[in-house]
């Protein structure tokens, strides 16, 4: 039988309304102030009060803060539609949020509270998390969603892994493999489900013809063989019999994606960015497996993995359908931040050029941008329903202005003087003018916010 979802009005706070919506939002704004602060940390000009060595804690925050944090978000909004049970909201998901910032700040600042406490206090949200998946799929006798929970509590022996390891030894390494296969596994396993389920009910509403196979033993055999490869990597990723076995994950992988039907959703980038996504998933297998053979730097399969497949599928897969207003708003302010790191341009952009402070300033700003990003697209998802009008031409000419001028400042402040901003002063420019820029879109009339980018 399967189950009906149900959903309880919250009358609370309604950022706790539901469980993607603190988790993605707080995760998001970590991610890119994280990224903010390694740059300067990588280059010597911050030091961490971390007992991580700056490695390991850029790591260690991206792979354990950041991803469960969007993991939590996904399973706290997909189990109450998998068992039919009520979803959790109000105090017990503000616990959680209470918890896994705590996490972050006693990993940030171990070095002072000490790695034992960090650890403790680290482990404990996906201990929580766990405990709280496994009570509504055995309340609602979801066996089939039990794998699910397997790989948290995979992940979360991950994280023990690491801190044990990063404490008597220095550093992590398999901590941090670890980490990656169980992100990777995930995203198999529930991409494999919830990416071929978009795909046809798009197809079979829009676009009549060929419509994508869904899941069943053939997607079974290559989660198993991805699983065991991955198995290979973290014990020995060098080894030549685990690049071959990378190898043929990655090609299987690649056969599974073309059983999607990606080719037939250009017209809606919303699943389209769903298969482009899981198709960092092969590429970070076979750049993996070239690694094995010492053709590819070791870095490469990883970021394919963590930055393309994980970044895809929060930034795509996790849109509420009421906020997809916003996204041409956030290609505008992605693409203006992009431009800021094409330093082979000719124009302002040359002035990037031969310095290397330059690119690493370019790259802070466009992590300020890519917080805003996300900011706004969750934003209108807050206001009450009711509230939600289409916008007036007077409104979208009002809110394009907005962010127009919030991107060309952005912009100007980067490039200010005849050697630019210092990369100090980077992060302290960059934060008020994104806390205007977000301040002003908050308290514009609803009529002028939807379509933000008409520019």
């Amino acid at each position: 039988m399967t189950a009906v979802p149900r959903f309880r009005v919250h009358q609370g706070w309604p950022l706790l309304a539901s469980g993607f919506r603190p988790f993605f939002l707080f995760g998001s704004i970590f991610a890119g102030l994280t990224i903010l602060v390694w740059l300067p940390v990588f280059h010597g000009e911050i030091t961490l009060t971390s007992a991580f060595a700056p490695r390991d804690w850029h790591v260690h925050e991206m792979l354990y803060g950041y991803l469960p944090a969007v993991i939590t978000g996904f399973l706290f909004t997909a189990i109450p539609n998998w068992t039919g049970r009520l979803p959790i909201q109000g105090t017990p998901l503000l616990v959680l949020v209470i918890v896994w910032i705590a996490g972050r700040l006693c990993v940030t600042f171990s070095a002072e509270t000490g790695w034992l406490a960090a650890m403790l206090v680290d482990a404990s949200f996906l201990l929580l998390v766990a405990a709280a998946a496994a009570r509504e799929i055995l309340a609602g006798r979801n066996w089939r969603n039990l794998n699910v929970l397997l790989l948290v509590l995979l992940l979360l022996a991950g994280n023990v892994a690491f801190h044990l390891e990063a404490h008597f030894h220095g550093a992590a390494d398999i901590g941090i493999r670890i980490g990656i296969g169980v992100v990777v596994l995930l995203i198999s396993l529930i991409g494999g489900r919830v990416i071929p389920s978009f795909t046809r009910n798009w197809l079979v509403r829009e676009n009549p013809g060929r419509l994508p196979v869904p899941f069943g033993r053939f997607d079974v055999i290559v989660v198993a063989i991805g699983a065991l490869a991955l198995a290979f990597w973290v014990v020995n990723p060098a080894g030549h019999y685990t690049g071959a076995a990378l190898a043929i994950a990655g090609l299987l992988h690649l056969v599974r994606l073309g059983r999607w039907a990606g080719d037939r959703t250009w017209r809606e980038r919303l699943v389209l960015i769903l298969h482009v996504g899981y198709a960092f998933v092969p590429l970070g297998f076979l750049l993996n497996a070239m690694s094995a053979f010492e053709l590819v730097p070791a870095g490469a399969g990883i970021h394919a993995w963590m930055a393309g497949a994980g970044g895809h599928h929060d930034a795509g897969g996790d849109e509420p359908r009421d906020a997809r207003a916003h996204r041409p708003a956030a290609h505008r302010i992605c693409r203006h931040a992009g431009d800021l790191c094409r330093d082979y341009r000719r124009g302002p952009v040359a002035r990037l050029r031969g310095d290397r402070a330059r690119p690493q300033r370019a790259v802070a700003a466009s992590g300020s941008v890519c917080v805003g990003r996300r900011l706004l697209r969750i934003r209108h998802n807050l206001r009450p329903a009711a509230d939600r009008q289409r916008p007036t031409k007077a409104g979208e000419a009002e809110g394009g202005s907005l962010m127009r001028k919030a991107a060309a400042s952005l912009a100007a402040q980067v490039y200010a003087g005849p050697h630019g901003m210092s990369e100090n002063r980077v992060s302290h420019a960059t934060g008020p003018m994104l806390a205007a820029m977000i301040s002003n879109a908050a308290s514009a009339p609803s009529s002028k916010l939807p379509r933000l980018a008409n520019w």
